[in-house]
C-alpha cells in the first residue's frame, strides 16, 4: 500500500525523542539502523486519508520506554521515496499533530538525502508492499 503526502515543518521534538538511547536501541533492533536524530513530518493528502486505517492495522513492533515519563510508540517498516524509513506513531494522548500528520526516521536526513524542501509531495510504502 501506498500513502502521497506533503513535507511540513515539525514541531522540533523529534531530535530529541529519536537521540535517546532507549530508542535508538528499539530502533536499531527492529529496523536495522540508528536514526538520523529528527523526524520528518508528512501530512497525508486528502485522498489518501481514509488508506490511513487500513495502513496503520498492522505495525511492525511497538517501542516501549524503559521510563514511565515517555510513551511507547508503534512503528512500521516504510519507504518513503525508495529511501528505507519508519514511520513512528506515539501513542495518541502525547500526540502533539493531528492524525493527518505522521512522523518518519531514517537513518540520515530524509531532505537532505532526497533534496526535498517543506512543502515537496513524497510517497509513502509499506515496506511489505509488493508492487
Amino acid at each position: 500500500m501506498e500513502i502521497a503526502g506533503v513535507i511540513e515543518r515539525g514541531a522540533g521534538q523529534g531530535a530529541y525523542f529519536t537521540s535517546l538511547d532507549w530508542v535508538v536501541d528499539q530502533l536499531e533492533q527492529a529496523v536495522g539502523f540508528k536514526p538520523f536524530p529528527g523526524t520528518l513530518n508528512v501530512r497525508i493528502a486528502d485522498e489518501d486519508f481514509p488508506k490511513l486505517g487500513a495502513f496503520f492495522e498492522n505495525w511492525d513492533c511497538e517501542l516501549v520506554p524503559d521510563n514511565p515519563e515517555f510513551c511507547s510508540a508503534g512503528l512500521k517498516k516504510v519507504r518513503i521515496n525508495g529511501i528505507p524509513a519508519a514511520l513512528i506513531m506515539p501513542s495518541e494522548d502525547v500526540r502533539i499533530h493531528g492524525k493527518e500528520i505522521v512522523e518518519i526516521v531514517s537513518d540520515r536526513h530524509i531532505k537532505d538525502a532526497l533534496g526535498l524542501v517543506d512543502g515537496d509531495q513524497v510517497t509513502i510504502t509499506d515496506s511489505h508492499f509488493v508492487p
